[in-house]
């Protein structure tokens, strides 16, 4: 890979790869430093990277970076490990997307991350096993446990609307 290689994955890829870290963490200056940090490990590899993997490469680095940051955030506050809510969200809104990005927040690191990769970013089951290192069946059934807990958790629509 070459410097101008870098540079182009710079202006195509710091933006998706941000939308994908703040989607996760919620942080944006977490999020900033998560993507520098990624960009930064990719100038530190810059000879051994191939320029046509670069992508997956970053989303990869950036995957790994942003789990390392949740697992250290939920050390430092002594979180107990949170229990999923069984009853579904009944109150009266209008914004289906706030419902919505509330239940992701209740979602567990991996199934919000592939969810994350799969819905947001567009990936295919294929390429979220390669960022990811998990397998291919695994990435679907974190999806599937992901959007099932959703439908439960949004409820009928009607009560959206």
């Amino acid at each position: 890979m070459t410097v101008e290689d870098y540079n182009e994955a710079v202006n195509r890829h710091a933006d998706a790869v941000f939308r994908f870290v703040l989607k996760n963490i919620r942080d944006e200056e977490k999020a900033r430093d998560i993507v520098q940090d990624s960009f930064e490990k990719l100038w530190m590899h810059l000879l051994s990277v191939d320029a046509a993997k670069v992508k997956s490469y970053l989303f990869s680095t950036a995957y790994h970076r942003t789990i390392d940051v949740i697992r250290k955030d939920q050390r430092q506050q002594l979180l107990d490990d949170k229990q999923l809510p069984e009853e579904g969200h009944f109150t009266q809104y209008s914004d289906v997307g706030e419902v919505l990005n509330q239940a992701i927040k209740l979602l567990p690191e991996d199934q919000r991350s592939v969810l994350m990769l799969r819905d947001y970013e567009g990936y295919s089951y294929k390429e979220i096993s390669e960022i990811t290192a998990l397998s291919e069946a695994q990435v679907k059934v974190y999806i599937y446990r992901a959007r099932v807990f959703l439908k439960n958790y949004i409820g009928k629509l009607d009560v959206l609307v």
